[in-house]
């Protein structure tokens, strides 16, 4: 599985390749386009105001294997 950084706004995405197509981080995105510190919680907060997108959840995102992200990784 290959794995590669993009950047986006200054910020490091991760993604996989995966049966042929690229893969995103889903944290690393929200990150980018939210500015928060914490996309976790920020993602928990949004899928707790949101029931149907709470309900479908594990289909619109699935887990794959990436590389942890280190402190400080995502500044330039």
């Amino acid at each position: 599985m290959e794995t590669k950084l993009v950047v986006f706004k200054d910020k490091k995405i991760r993604r996989t390749l995966h049966d042929g197509e690229w893969w995103f981080s889903v944290t690393d995105v929200v990150e980018a386009l939210t500015d928060t510190s914490n996309a976790t919680d920020y993602i928990k907060k949004m899928r707790k105001r949101d029931t149907e997108l709470s309900k479908g959840w594990g289909q619109i995102v699935t887990p794959l294997r990436l590389e942890a992200k280190k402190r400080g990784e995502d500044k330039p």
